[in-house]
C-alpha cells in the first residue's frame, strides 16, 4: 500500500505547487505600457539612413529569364533562371550590372524601385571585365543615376554600404568596410580582374552588380563575388572598382564593346620562348602602318640560314613581362593613344622604344 500513498502524496504536493504559482488574475483594466522617448539617431545612423534613401531609388532588380522547349509537345516557355542588381547609369535608362548576372539570358527585366517592371536590352559588355550595360525604355523621371566616386584614393577601413537584392530580397542594405585593396579575381572569361576592393558588407548571390557606395553615397565599386565555400557570404566580397567601370562603361555605351589597347603586332608561339628559355613574348610580325612599325620593332625573318628572331618584349614601363597574360594586362592599364615605354632584348642587347598604343581591332 505504501506506493498508494506516495501517489497520493505527490497529487497533493502538485495542486499546492499550483495554486501557489498561478498566474495574476486578468485585469480588464489594463492598458499598454507608456513608450520611453528615444531621443535622436546616432550621427552615423543618421548618415546611413540617408545614403540609403538617396542611392536605393537607383538600385534595380535584374531579372533573367530563359527560353526552354516542352520535350512532349514542344511547346516554348520561358523560366527565370537567376536574379541580379544593378543600377541606373544616366537618364538615357542605361543600367550596368555584371556580366555573369546576364550572360545565360534570352530576355531580360529590370525591375525599379516603385516596383514597376521594364524589358531591357543588351547594349554591350565587356566580359573580362565582369561588367556589361543594359538598356530600358522608362522615362526620365523615373531614373535617378548614382553619384560617381573614387577608388583610386580609398584607404582600408574606410566605411562601405552595399545595396542589393540578395536571395532575390530586394533593396537590401549592408554595411562594412574596405578590408584590402589590391586584390585580384578571376572573371568568367579566366581573365584576371586587378585592383579589386575586398568589402566585409554582407555580399550574397543576387547582390551581384549592385553598387559599393561610399559614406558620401557615391558609387565605388560594383560588387561582383563573395569568396564562401557555402555560396553565402563569409565576411569577404569584391567589388570592381569605379575607376574601371567609368572607364569601360562609355566604351561599351558608344562602341558596344572595350576597345583594347594594342601595338600593332602578332606575337610568337608562347612555346617557342619556353624552347629558348627565355621569358618575355617574341614579335612575330609587325603590321605595317602599324605604331610598331613606326617605332622600329624588328618582327621574326626566315633567311637562308633559318630564323632571325625578332624583338622580345621583356618590360612595359620599367615592368616586367613574362608571359602574353601579362603583356596584356599591362596593355590594359593604359588607353589608346596613351606612349608607353617597351623594353626589348634585341640581338642579345636591352633597347628601349616608345610606342603609341592603337586601338585593337
Amino acid at each position: 500500500m505504501k506506493p498508494l500513498y506516495l501517489v497520493v502524496l505527490l497529487c497533493v504536493l502538485g495542486w499546492l505547487a499550483f495554486q501557489t504559482f498561478q498566474p495574476a488574475p486578468l485585469d480588464p483594466r489594463a492598458v499598454p505600457r507608456a513608450v520611453e522617448a528615444r531621443g535622436d539617431l546616432a550621427s552615423d545612423e543618421r548618415t546611413t539612413i540617408d545614403i540609403f534613401r538617396n542611392a536605393a531609388p537607383s538600385v534595380v532588380y535584374i531579372t533573367s529569364i530563359a527560353v526552354r522547349r516542352n520535350l512532349f509537345n514542344l511547346n516554348v516557355y520561358e523560366i527565370p533562371q537567376g536574379t541580379g542588381s544593378g543600377f541606373i547609369w544616366d537618364k538615357q535608362g542605361r543600367i550596368v550590372t555584371n556580366f555573369h548576372v546576364i550572360s545565360d539570358a534570352n530576355r531580360l527585366e529590370v525591375t525599379l524601385a516603385d516596383h514597376t517592371t521594364w524589358k531591357a536590352v543588351l547594349v554591350g559588355a565587356a566580359p573580362d571585365r565582369d561588367l556589361a550595360v543594359l538598356q530600358i525604355s522608362a522615362p526620365a523621371n523615373k531614373l535617378q543615376p548614382l553619384a560617381i566616386g573614387e577608388s583610386k584614393n580609398l584607404l582600408v577601413g574606410q566605411k562601405v554600404f552595399a545595396i542589393g537584392n540578395p536571395f532575390g530580397l530586394d533593396q537590401t542594405l549592408t554595411t562594412g568596410v574596405v578590408s584590402a585593396l589590391g586584390r585580384e579575381i578571376t572573371a568568367v572569361t579566366g581573365r584576371t580582374i586587378h585592383d579589386v576592393i575586398q568589402t566585409d558588407a554582407a555580399i550574397n548571390p543576387g547582390n551581384s552588380g549592385g553598387p559599393l557606395l561610399d559614406s558620401a553615397g557615391r558609387l565605388i565599386g560594383v560588387n561582383t563575388a563573395i569568396y564562401s565555400p557555402s555560396g553565402a557570404s563569409s565576411g569577404i566580397g569584391f567589388a570592381v572598382p569605379v575607376g574601371e567601370v567609368n572607364r569601360v562603361v562609355p566604351q561599351i555605351i558608344s562602341k558596344g564593346k572595350l576597345i583594347r589597347p594594342g601595338l600593332g603586332i602578332a606575337l610568337a608561339n608562347p612555346r617557342l620562348m619556353e624552347e629558348l628559355g627565355l621569358e618575355g613574348v617574341m614579335v612575330l610580325k609587325v603590321q605595317p602602318g602599324s605604331s610598331a612599325e613606326k617605332a622600329g620593332l624588328r618582327g621574326t625573318t626566315q633567311v637562308r640560314e633559318g630564323l632571325v628572331l625578332g624583338d622580345i618584349i621583356v618590360a612595359v614601363n620599367g615592368k616586367k613581362i613574362k608571359d602574353y597574360d601579362n603583356l596584356r594586362d599591362e596593355l590594359e592599364r593604359h588607353e589608346v593613344g596613351e606612349s608607353i615605354a617597351l623594353t626589348l632584348l634585341r640581338d642579345s642587347a636591352e633597347v628601349e622604344v616608345r610606342v603609341t598604343l592603337e586601338a585593337l581591332e
